[in-house]
């Protein structure tokens, strides 16, 4: 490993306060970045925009055009990096253009259809009680994927039914409730699991469960309840919006998700058009109930 890239690692780590996730495919990216120059016999210095075009061509080849962005955005942070650290003088990725990237409405579960989820799992073995927990907790509190694997039981208080979310993104803290059934799911699961403290969620050998694990239980358990194209997200697309619908603040739910931006909780949420007209109804001191 390039000890520049080991200290960038740390810089996005210890100083940004970026997710697991987002460093993982950042490392990615500049291990990719720094075969590229071995293979040439170039340094970050030589780089060049044509040579970084090569090789998001070899990068992007049959990829998402969200992934080609992805690969940018890594290595503009990479050399903007690198030129405050002194090690190059000027970036060569700062005029690289991203490609456009679609925005397709969030996948938004309907709230039979999260009764159904709830349903799916199979309470009478130890990971259908964990899965159950791990479904319920998703959609009940709205946390990211990240802040659930690294739940720690200390972080559960079940008695006043809120989670303590202690690595959310950007290393910041937040308190939220959770839902009646969230509650009681967890302590189903956590009365027949092994160890007092630790992590909420195991595996069968005791560990940590991993976000891809838990990504690939809710794409059985959707598919299980009939419910397609279900991922974390999609539970905390549907938290958002069905507070939303339900006459919850917006800065409310900003909180509750913990956004930094209200443009952000936004994009988040997708509101009905009957709750739109249920708004307005209420509020515009013009409207009547029989308009159409």
């Amino acid at each position: 490993m390039s000890p520049h890239r080991e200290r960038f690692l740390e810089h996005l780590r210890a100083e940004r306060g970026c997710s697991e996730h987002t460093i993982r495919g950042y490392a990615y990216t500049i291990a990719q970045l720094h075969t590229f120059l071995t293979e040439r016999d170039l340094g970050l210095g030589d780089m060049r925009r044509a040579e970084l075009r090569a090789l998001l061509f070899t990068l992007g080849r049959n990829r998402a055009a969200s992934t080609v962005a992805r690969h940018i955005a890594a290595l503009r942070t990479y050399y903007r990096w690198l030129v405050r650290e002194g090690v190059v003088e000027s970036s060569p990725a700062d005029d690289l253009e991203p490609p456009r990237v679609p925005r397709s409405l969030p996948r938004v579960l309907t709230p039979p259809e999260a009764d159904d989820l709830y349903e799916a799992t199979d309470a009478s073995t130890l990971s259908g009680l964990r899965d159950k927990a791990i479904a319920e907790l998703l959609y009940g509190a709205g946390l990211r994927v990240g802040e659930l694997e690294l739940l720690d039981r200390e972080d559960l208080d079940l008695q006043q039914g809120m989670v303590w979310v202690r690595h959310g993104k950007g290393n910041k803290e937040r308190r939220v409730p959770m839902g009646r059934l969230a509650a009681k799911a967890l302590q189903d699961w956590l009365s027949v699991s092994l160890g007092a403290n630790g992590p909420v969620f195991t595996n069968a050998r005791g560990g940590r469960l991993s976000a891809r694990s838990i990504r690939r239980m809710l794409t059985t358990l959707g598919d299980r309840a009939d419910v397609r194209g279900l991922h974390p997200h999609a539970l905390r697309h549907s938290y958002a919006t069905h507070l939303l619908d339900a006459g919850a603040d917006l800065r409310a739910i900003q909180e509750l998700l913990g956004h930094a931006s209200l443009s952000t909780t936004q994009r988040y949420t997708h509101v009905s058009t009957d709750s739109l007209l249920a708004v307005y109804r209420r509020s515009h001191p013009h409207a009547h109930d029989d308009d159409k």
